[in-house]
Protein backbone atom coordinates (compact mmCIF):
# COMPACT_ATOMS: atom_id res chain seq x y z
CA UNK A 1 0.00 0.00 0.00
CA UNK A 2 1.59 3.21 -1.18
CA UNK A 3 1.31 5.78 1.41
CA UNK A 4 -0.33 9.06 0.37
CA UNK A 5 1.22 11.32 2.83
CA UNK A 6 4.90 10.73 1.48
CA UNK A 7 3.78 11.39 -2.38
CA UNK A 8 1.99 13.47 -4.38
CA UNK A 9 0.16 13.43 -7.57
CA UNK A 10 3.38 14.39 -9.37
CA UNK A 11 5.03 11.08 -8.58
CA UNK A 12 2.99 9.18 -10.93
CA UNK A 13 3.87 11.39 -14.08
CA UNK A 14 6.40 9.63 -15.50
CA UNK A 15 8.96 6.68 -14.61
CA UNK A 16 12.22 6.23 -15.97
CA UNK A 17 11.62 2.30 -15.22
CA UNK A 18 8.22 1.56 -15.45
CA UNK A 19 5.61 1.39 -18.68
CA UNK A 20 2.40 2.95 -18.09
CA UNK A 21 0.44 0.17 -16.96
CA UNK A 22 2.48 -0.26 -13.83
CA UNK A 23 2.47 3.06 -13.43
CA UNK A 24 -1.62 2.92 -13.48
CA UNK A 25 -0.95 -0.21 -10.94
CA UNK A 26 0.60 2.25 -8.51
CA UNK A 27 -1.37 5.00 -8.96
CA UNK A 28 -4.35 2.86 -8.36
CA UNK A 29 -2.88 1.62 -4.87
CA UNK A 30 -1.77 5.68 -3.81
CA UNK A 31 -5.86 6.43 -5.04
CA UNK A 32 -6.91 3.37 -2.42
CA UNK A 33 -4.68 4.56 0.50
CA UNK A 34 -6.87 8.32 -0.59
CA UNK A 35 -10.30 6.35 -0.14
CA UNK A 36 -9.16 4.50 2.95
CA UNK A 37 -8.03 8.01 4.34
CA UNK A 38 -10.97 9.25 3.57
CA UNK A 39 -9.47 11.47 1.53
CA UNK A 40 -10.89 11.01 -1.32
CA UNK A 41 -13.19 13.98 -2.67
CA UNK A 42 -12.97 13.50 -6.55
CA UNK A 43 -15.88 12.26 -8.75
CA UNK A 44 -18.41 12.72 -6.29
CA UNK A 45 -21.24 11.80 -8.37
CA UNK A 46 -24.72 13.64 -8.26
CA UNK A 47 -27.82 12.55 -9.11
CA UNK A 48 -29.61 15.81 -9.60
CA UNK A 49 -27.09 17.56 -11.44
CA UNK A 50 -25.81 21.25 -10.82
CA UNK A 51 -27.20 23.23 -8.10
CA UNK A 52 -26.53 25.38 -4.98
CA UNK A 53 -27.71 22.37 -3.21
CA UNK A 54 -27.33 18.79 -5.06
CA UNK A 55 -27.82 15.11 -3.72
CA UNK A 56 -24.49 12.57 -4.59
CA UNK A 57 -23.61 8.81 -4.06
CA UNK A 58 -21.37 9.03 -1.15
CA UNK A 59 -18.40 7.28 -1.49
CA UNK A 60 -17.79 6.22 1.80
CA UNK A 61 -21.77 4.60 3.14
CA UNK A 62 -23.05 4.18 -0.34
CA UNK A 63 -25.81 6.36 0.95
CA UNK A 64 -27.72 9.41 -0.89
CA UNK A 65 -26.37 12.41 0.75
CA UNK A 66 -27.43 16.01 0.22
CA UNK A 67 -24.75 18.65 0.10
CA UNK A 68 -24.35 22.32 -0.46
CA UNK A 69 -22.52 22.81 -3.62
CA UNK A 70 -19.66 25.13 -3.43
CA UNK A 71 -17.59 23.35 -5.87
CA UNK A 72 -19.37 24.44 -9.24
CA UNK A 73 -18.91 27.09 -12.07
CA UNK A 74 -22.56 27.60 -12.90
CA UNK A 75 -22.57 30.99 -11.13
CA UNK A 76 -25.80 32.19 -12.47
CA UNK A 77 -27.42 28.85 -11.97
CA UNK A 78 -28.63 28.55 -15.70
CA UNK A 79 -27.83 25.17 -16.65
CA UNK A 80 -31.30 24.87 -14.58
CA UNK A 81 -33.05 27.88 -15.96
CA UNK A 82 -36.53 27.50 -16.72
CA UNK A 83 -35.90 29.56 -20.50
CA UNK A 84 -32.83 27.82 -21.14
CA UNK A 85 -34.15 24.14 -20.42
CA UNK A 86 -37.07 24.85 -22.58
CA UNK A 87 -34.91 26.28 -25.34
CA UNK A 88 -32.82 22.95 -25.24
CA UNK A 89 -35.76 20.87 -25.85
CA UNK A 90 -37.28 22.74 -28.05
CA UNK A 91 -33.54 22.50 -30.09
CA UNK A 92 -33.51 18.85 -29.63
CA UNK A 93 -37.06 18.29 -31.12
CA UNK A 94 -36.41 20.22 -34.19
CA UNK A 95 -33.08 19.66 -34.93
CA UNK A 96 -32.58 15.70 -33.07
CA UNK A 97 -29.84 15.03 -30.59
CA UNK A 98 -26.66 15.58 -32.91
CA UNK A 99 -25.17 18.13 -35.72
CA UNK A 100 -24.02 15.07 -37.42
CA UNK A 101 -20.77 16.26 -38.73
CA UNK A 102 -17.67 18.69 -38.15
CA UNK A 103 -19.02 22.57 -38.63
CA UNK A 104 -16.51 22.97 -41.92
CA UNK A 105 -18.03 19.90 -44.13
CA UNK A 106 -22.12 19.24 -43.01
CA UNK A 107 -22.76 20.10 -39.55
CA UNK A 108 -23.10 23.74 -39.31
CA UNK A 109 -26.69 24.60 -38.27
CA UNK A 110 -28.17 28.29 -38.59
CA UNK A 111 -28.28 28.17 -34.42
CA UNK A 112 -24.68 27.64 -34.72
CA UNK A 113 -24.20 31.06 -36.56
CA UNK A 114 -27.13 32.84 -34.50
CA UNK A 115 -24.70 31.88 -31.34
CA UNK A 116 -21.61 32.89 -32.52
CA UNK A 117 -22.95 36.02 -34.14
CA UNK A 118 -24.35 36.34 -30.27
CA UNK A 119 -21.33 35.67 -28.86
CA UNK A 120 -19.51 38.52 -31.15
CA UNK A 121 -21.58 41.07 -30.18
CA UNK A 122 -21.22 40.14 -26.80
CA UNK A 123 -17.53 40.59 -26.37
CA UNK A 124 -17.13 43.68 -28.63
CA UNK A 125 -15.42 41.65 -31.31
CA UNK A 126 -16.32 41.38 -35.43
CA UNK A 127 -16.65 37.36 -35.54
CA UNK A 128 -16.57 34.47 -33.76
CA UNK A 129 -16.66 30.62 -33.59
CA UNK A 130 -17.54 27.74 -31.42
CA UNK A 131 -15.65 24.84 -30.15
CA UNK A 132 -17.13 21.70 -28.36
CA UNK A 133 -15.18 22.62 -25.25
CA UNK A 134 -13.33 25.10 -23.81
CA UNK A 135 -10.06 23.15 -23.62
CA UNK A 136 -10.76 22.91 -27.24
CA UNK A 137 -10.78 26.42 -28.36
CA UNK A 138 -7.71 27.55 -26.35
CA UNK A 139 -5.82 24.60 -27.24
CA UNK A 140 -6.95 24.36 -31.35
CA UNK A 141 -6.69 28.33 -31.03
CA UNK A 142 -3.16 28.89 -30.11
CA UNK A 143 -1.75 26.09 -31.75
CA UNK A 144 -2.98 27.46 -35.16
CA UNK A 145 -1.65 30.67 -34.77
CA UNK A 146 1.70 30.13 -33.03
CA UNK A 147 4.38 28.29 -34.52
CA UNK A 148 8.11 27.90 -34.31
CA UNK A 149 9.14 31.58 -35.27
CA UNK A 150 6.35 32.82 -32.86
CA UNK A 151 6.16 33.05 -29.03
CA UNK A 152 3.42 32.85 -26.31
CA UNK A 153 4.18 35.69 -23.08
CA UNK A 154 1.97 33.67 -20.70
CA UNK A 155 1.03 34.61 -17.28
CA UNK A 156 2.30 32.22 -14.89
CA UNK A 157 -1.13 31.13 -13.55
CA UNK A 158 -2.63 30.89 -17.14
CA UNK A 159 -5.42 27.71 -17.39
CA UNK A 160 -3.29 24.10 -18.36
CA UNK A 161 -5.25 24.39 -22.11
CA UNK A 162 -3.39 27.60 -23.01
CA UNK A 163 0.01 25.65 -21.36
CA UNK A 164 -0.90 22.61 -23.74
CA UNK A 165 -1.66 25.04 -26.86
CA UNK A 166 1.87 25.92 -27.02
CA UNK A 167 3.46 22.97 -27.31
CA UNK A 168 4.63 23.54 -30.57
CA UNK A 169 6.06 27.62 -30.07
CA UNK A 170 7.84 29.38 -28.20
CA UNK A 171 6.96 30.40 -24.79
CA UNK A 172 8.10 33.03 -21.76
CA UNK A 173 6.17 33.56 -18.73
CA UNK A 174 5.83 36.49 -16.61
CA UNK A 175 5.36 36.81 -12.84
CA UNK A 176 1.14 36.85 -12.33
CA UNK A 177 -0.54 39.91 -13.03
CA UNK A 178 2.87 42.35 -12.67
CA UNK A 179 3.33 44.90 -15.38
CA UNK A 180 7.08 45.26 -14.52
CA UNK A 181 7.89 42.09 -15.51
CA UNK A 182 5.13 41.78 -18.64
CA UNK A 183 7.07 44.61 -19.94
CA UNK A 184 10.40 43.38 -19.27
CA UNK A 185 9.78 39.91 -20.92
CA UNK A 186 8.44 42.14 -24.03
CA UNK A 187 11.51 44.24 -24.10
CA UNK A 188 13.15 40.78 -24.19
CA UNK A 189 11.39 39.10 -27.24
CA UNK A 190 10.67 42.42 -28.99
CA UNK A 191 12.72 41.99 -32.45
CA UNK A 192 12.79 38.24 -32.29
CA UNK A 193 9.30 36.67 -33.25
CA UNK A 194 6.84 37.18 -36.17
CA UNK A 195 4.10 37.14 -33.81
CA UNK A 196 4.03 38.02 -30.38
CA UNK A 197 1.00 37.06 -27.97
CA UNK A 198 0.11 37.69 -24.40
CA UNK A 199 -2.17 35.55 -23.02
CA UNK A 200 -4.08 35.87 -19.71
CA UNK A 201 -7.16 34.32 -17.82
CA UNK A 202 -9.36 37.40 -17.26
CA UNK A 203 -10.48 35.89 -13.81
CA UNK A 204 -7.70 33.27 -12.33
CA UNK A 205 -9.42 30.12 -11.72
CA UNK A 206 -7.57 29.22 -8.55
CA UNK A 207 -7.17 32.49 -6.84
CA UNK A 208 -10.27 34.37 -8.27
CA UNK A 209 -8.69 37.37 -8.77
CA UNK A 210 -8.68 39.35 -12.10
CA UNK A 211 -6.42 40.61 -14.58
CA UNK A 212 -5.21 44.05 -15.00
CA UNK A 213 -6.42 43.46 -18.92
CA UNK A 214 -6.38 47.73 -19.48
CA UNK A 215 -2.71 47.69 -18.47
CA UNK A 216 -1.96 44.54 -20.39
CA UNK A 217 -3.21 45.60 -23.86
CA UNK A 218 -1.06 49.12 -23.12
CA UNK A 219 2.37 47.70 -22.57
CA UNK A 220 1.53 44.87 -25.10
CA UNK A 221 0.40 47.08 -28.42
CA UNK A 222 3.54 49.68 -27.45
CA UNK A 223 5.65 46.75 -27.88
CA UNK A 224 3.38 45.19 -31.19
CA UNK A 225 2.25 42.16 -29.22
CA UNK A 226 -1.23 40.77 -29.76
CA UNK A 227 -3.38 40.14 -26.39
CA UNK A 228 -5.58 36.98 -25.65
CA UNK A 229 -7.55 36.46 -22.85
CA UNK A 230 -9.88 33.49 -21.24
CA UNK A 231 -12.68 34.84 -20.06
CA UNK A 232 -13.73 31.11 -18.47
CA UNK A 233 -14.35 32.50 -15.22
CA UNK A 234 -15.39 35.90 -15.98
CA UNK A 235 -18.18 35.89 -18.27
CA UNK A 236 -21.70 36.25 -16.65
CA UNK A 237 -19.85 37.15 -13.27
CA UNK A 238 -17.46 41.13 -13.91
CA UNK A 239 -18.07 44.00 -16.02
CA UNK A 240 -21.40 46.00 -15.54
CA UNK A 241 -23.20 43.84 -17.99
CA UNK A 242 -21.56 40.63 -17.43
CA UNK A 243 -19.65 41.10 -20.18
CA UNK A 244 -16.49 40.25 -19.11
CA UNK A 245 -13.02 41.46 -18.02
CA UNK A 246 -12.76 43.90 -21.04
CA UNK A 247 -16.03 45.27 -20.22
CA UNK A 248 -14.73 45.33 -16.59
CA UNK A 249 -11.24 47.25 -17.44
CA UNK A 250 -12.77 49.58 -20.48
CA UNK A 251 -11.47 47.91 -23.28
CA UNK A 252 -14.00 46.20 -24.81
CA UNK A 253 -12.86 46.19 -29.24
CA UNK A 254 -9.45 46.42 -27.60
CA UNK A 255 -8.45 42.97 -26.87
CA UNK A 256 -7.29 41.20 -30.24
CA UNK A 257 -8.17 37.59 -29.10
CA UNK A 258 -11.23 36.78 -27.11
CA UNK A 259 -11.57 33.04 -25.85
CA UNK A 260 -13.92 31.10 -23.16
CA UNK A 261 -16.06 28.43 -22.28
CA UNK A 262 -19.34 28.17 -22.52
CA UNK A 263 -20.08 25.48 -19.36
CA UNK A 264 -19.67 28.04 -16.62
CA UNK A 265 -22.26 30.96 -15.87
CA UNK A 266 -23.33 30.15 -19.41
CA UNK A 267 -24.10 27.08 -17.92
CA UNK A 268 -23.91 24.60 -20.52
CA UNK A 269 -20.64 22.79 -22.36
CA UNK A 270 -18.35 24.11 -25.12
CA UNK A 271 -15.82 27.56 -25.64
CA UNK A 272 -15.33 29.70 -28.33
CA UNK A 273 -13.18 32.54 -30.11
CA UNK A 274 -14.25 36.06 -30.71
CA UNK A 275 -12.03 38.05 -32.64
CA UNK A 276 -11.77 39.96 -36.19
CA UNK A 277 -13.53 38.35 -39.13
CA UNK A 278 -10.32 37.78 -41.14
CA UNK A 279 -8.96 35.66 -38.31
CA UNK A 280 -12.28 33.85 -37.29
CA UNK A 281 -12.09 32.50 -40.97
CA UNK A 282 -8.36 31.46 -40.74
CA UNK A 283 -9.31 29.49 -37.93
CA UNK A 284 -11.94 27.75 -39.65
CA UNK A 285 -9.39 26.17 -42.00
CA UNK A 286 -6.19 25.71 -39.80
CA UNK A 287 -7.52 24.50 -36.33
CA UNK A 288 -7.77 21.30 -35.84
CA UNK A 289 -9.94 20.79 -32.62
CA UNK A 290 -12.65 23.02 -34.69
CA UNK A 291 -12.33 21.22 -38.14
CA UNK A 292 -11.89 17.54 -37.08
CA UNK A 293 -14.95 17.62 -33.89
CA UNK A 294 -18.40 17.28 -35.07
CA UNK A 295 -20.02 20.46 -34.05
CA UNK A 296 -21.88 21.15 -30.66
CA UNK A 297 -25.41 19.46 -30.21
CA UNK A 298 -28.41 21.72 -30.99
CA UNK A 299 -29.89 21.65 -27.44
CA UNK A 300 -26.81 22.93 -26.17
CA UNK A 301 -26.42 25.95 -29.00
CA UNK A 302 -30.28 26.69 -28.02
CA UNK A 303 -29.71 26.60 -24.11
CA UNK A 304 -26.27 28.86 -24.77
CA UNK A 305 -28.10 31.37 -27.11
CA UNK A 306 -30.95 31.62 -24.50
CA UNK A 307 -28.62 31.98 -21.64
CA UNK A 308 -27.00 34.82 -23.23
CA UNK A 309 -30.75 36.63 -23.45
CA UNK A 310 -30.85 36.03 -19.75
CA UNK A 311 -27.44 37.52 -18.61
CA UNK A 312 -28.80 40.64 -20.49
CA UNK A 313 -32.58 40.87 -19.16
CA UNK A 314 -32.19 39.56 -16.01
CA UNK A 315 -29.13 41.27 -13.85
CA UNK A 316 -30.58 40.56 -10.59
CA UNK A 317 -29.30 36.89 -10.66
CA UNK A 318 -25.97 38.62 -11.32
CA UNK A 319 -26.82 41.22 -8.76
CA UNK A 320 -27.71 37.90 -6.03
CA UNK A 321 -24.17 36.65 -7.27
CA UNK A 322 -22.17 39.66 -5.75
CA UNK A 323 -24.55 40.29 -2.76
CA UNK A 324 -23.30 36.51 -1.59
CA UNK A 325 -19.78 37.11 -2.63
CA UNK A 326 -19.24 40.35 -0.74
CA UNK A 327 -21.20 38.68 2.45
CA UNK A 328 -19.25 35.88 2.17
CA UNK A 329 -15.71 37.50 1.75
CA UNK A 330 -16.40 40.32 4.93
CA UNK A 331 -17.19 36.98 6.78
CA UNK A 332 -14.13 34.97 6.21
CA UNK A 333 -11.96 37.88 6.50
CA UNK A 334 -13.45 38.67 9.60
CA UNK A 335 -12.95 34.84 11.09
CA UNK A 336 -9.36 35.40 9.91
CA UNK A 337 -9.03 33.32 6.74
CA UNK A 338 -6.38 33.97 4.59
CA UNK A 339 -8.36 34.22 0.75
CA UNK A 340 -5.37 35.86 -1.10
CA UNK A 341 -6.45 38.51 -3.71
CA UNK A 342 -9.49 36.69 -4.47
CA UNK A 343 -12.17 39.86 -6.46
CA UNK A 344 -14.71 37.63 -7.63
CA UNK A 345 -16.63 34.41 -6.74
CA UNK A 346 -13.95 31.89 -6.58
CA UNK A 347 -12.71 31.93 -2.73
CA UNK A 348 -9.29 30.35 -2.36
CA UNK A 349 -9.25 29.44 2.02
CA UNK A 350 -4.99 29.31 1.67
CA UNK A 351 -4.20 26.59 4.39
CA UNK A 352 -0.26 25.68 3.12
CA UNK A 353 -0.60 22.26 4.54
CA UNK A 354 -1.50 19.31 2.10
CA UNK A 355 -2.29 16.95 4.89
CA UNK A 356 -4.89 19.36 6.77
CA UNK A 357 -6.37 20.30 3.30
CA UNK A 358 -7.03 16.94 3.32
CA UNK A 359 -8.51 16.45 6.52
CA UNK A 360 -10.45 19.43 6.72
CA UNK A 361 -11.85 18.29 3.21
CA UNK A 362 -13.18 15.04 4.85
CA UNK A 363 -14.88 16.69 7.64
CA UNK A 364 -16.48 19.19 5.13
CA UNK A 365 -17.84 16.54 3.54
CA UNK A 366 -19.23 14.79 6.06
CA UNK A 367 -20.88 18.03 7.33
CA UNK A 368 -22.66 17.92 4.00
CA UNK A 369 -20.57 20.79 2.41
CA UNK A 370 -19.22 20.12 -0.65
CA UNK A 371 -15.76 21.80 -1.67
CA UNK A 372 -12.67 21.00 -3.72
CA UNK A 373 -9.24 20.53 -2.07
CA UNK A 374 -6.56 22.02 -4.09
CA UNK A 375 -2.67 20.96 -3.25
CA UNK A 376 0.60 20.35 -4.90
CA UNK A 377 1.53 19.75 -7.67
CA UNK A 378 -1.44 22.26 -8.80
CA UNK A 379 -0.47 24.82 -6.40
CA UNK A 380 2.88 25.27 -4.43
CA UNK A 381 2.93 23.55 -1.45
CA UNK A 382 2.97 26.50 0.84
CA UNK A 383 0.07 27.87 -0.87
CA UNK A 384 -2.09 24.53 -0.94
CA UNK A 385 -5.86 25.12 -0.32
CA UNK A 386 -9.43 25.15 -0.49
CA UNK A 387 -11.72 25.89 -3.33
CA UNK A 388 -15.02 27.43 -2.80
CA UNK A 389 -17.21 28.92 -5.42
CA UNK A 390 -20.39 31.03 -5.11
CA UNK A 391 -23.63 30.86 -7.15
CA UNK A 392 -26.36 33.29 -7.38
CA UNK A 393 -28.93 30.52 -5.98
CA UNK A 394 -26.82 30.45 -2.64
CA UNK A 395 -28.99 31.16 0.49
CA UNK A 396 -27.49 33.32 3.44
CA UNK A 397 -28.52 29.92 5.16
CA UNK A 398 -26.39 28.06 3.12
CA UNK A 399 -23.52 30.51 3.56
CA UNK A 400 -24.18 30.88 7.43
CA UNK A 401 -24.19 26.90 7.43
CA UNK A 402 -20.91 27.02 5.78
CA UNK A 403 -19.06 29.65 7.77
CA UNK A 404 -19.78 27.56 11.00
CA UNK A 405 -18.38 24.68 9.78
CA UNK A 406 -15.35 26.33 8.66
CA UNK A 407 -14.75 28.61 11.61
CA UNK A 408 -14.96 25.56 14.17
CA UNK A 409 -12.53 23.48 11.53
CA UNK A 410 -10.22 26.57 11.55
CA UNK A 411 -9.43 26.45 14.71
CA UNK A 412 -9.54 22.95 15.16
CA UNK A 413 -6.47 22.90 12.49
CA UNK A 414 -4.86 26.08 13.50
CA UNK A 415 -5.46 27.75 11.11
CA UNK A 416 -7.49 30.63 12.89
Amino acid sequence: MIDTTKFSLADFVKSADKNIMELAKEFWEYKEDYVRRRHYQYRRVSITGSGPTMKIIDHYTGEIKEMINLASNDYLNLTKHPRTIKAGIEAVKKYGTGAGSVPLLGGTLDIHVELEKKLAKFKGCEDALIYTSGYGSNLGTISAILHENDVAILDMYVHASIIDGCRNTNVEFFRHNNMDSLEKVLKKVKDKYNTKLVIVDGVYSMDGDIAPLDQIVEIAHAYGAFVMVDEAHATGVIGKNGRGTPEHCNVEGKVDIVAGTLSKALGAVGGFIATNKELVNYLHFYSRAYMFSTAPTPQATASLIEALNVIEEEPQLRQKLWDNIRYFRENLLKLGFNIGNQQTAIFPIIIGDDYKVKEMCRELHEAGIYVNPVFYPAVPRRLSRIRISLTAGHTKEHLDRTLDVLEHLGKKYGII
